[in-house]
């Protein structure tokens, strides 16, 4: 996965259902929970200040109106993959799970694994947060 179209040919080949396609992002939709719960897992391309290409993957989790900081702070430091973010959505801001990998040693096992571990542990969070709403 050296580039973000070899990542592209990828999930849209494989078994994901690609709902969306940008030149530099792409939207996965994962069913989860028997198909009675959906988490839309993003996907785009980053660079660096040296160039260096990364993959971005993340998922809305739920406004970010009443979120307590400290809460979400704790759980970046004990989370083992993925990160939480505030990023806009359509000019409301939203937390957001995230993961950037660069595309160095980035195999498509790897890519698979990551999509279904962030797509899940958002509708987790996002369960949490929102009494056990499915908002996105």
């Amino acid at each position: 996965m050296q580039n973000f179209e070899k990542i592209r040919h990828h999930l849209v080949a494989g078994p994901f259902r690609v709902t969306m396609q940008d030149p530099y992002v792409l939207c996965v939709e994962l069913s989860l929970d028997g198909g009675r719960r959906h988490q839309a897992i993003f996907l785009s391309e980053l660079q660096d200040d040296d160039g260096r290409n990364y993959l971005r993957v993340s998922t809305v989790i739920a406004p970010t109106t009443g979120i307590d900081g400290k809460r979400a702070l704790a759980f970046n430091w004990q989370s083992r993959v993925g990160y939480l973010a505030i990023g806009d959505l359509d000019g409301v801001p939203y937390l957001q799970l995230c993961e950037n990998r660069p595309y160095d040693g980035l195999s498509a096992a790897e890519l698979d694994r990551l999509i279904l571990e962030i797509g899940g542990m958002g509708d987790r969070l996002e369960r949490a947060l929102s009494a056990e709403g499915d908002l996105l």
